[in-house]
């Protein structure tokens, strides 16, 4: 899965130390996971995350978007 992260993102593995602070990162590295139904699956079988809890993580770094109902 990290390959295909790292191969997808562009990042080199050295740069994850320093993207992971990055709020902008972690929105990325959220839509990864959520794009991909099997990557998904895979990552809270082995975190042991229920599928709402990534949605979660999703909504808190990617904000408000047009289906939030935030917006009028």
């Amino acid at each position: 899965m990290l390959s295909r992260f790292l191969a997808l993102s562009g990042l080199q593995v050295n740069q994850l130390r320093t993207a992971i602070g990055d709020p902008g990162f972690l929105a990325g590295m959220v839509d990864f996971v959520m794009a991909h139904e099997p990557t998904l699956m895979a990552f809270c079988e082995a975190s042991n995350w229920k599928p709402e809890a990534v949605v979660a993580a999703w909504h808190h770094y990617s904000g408000q978007g047009l289906d939030s109902g935030q917006f009028e």
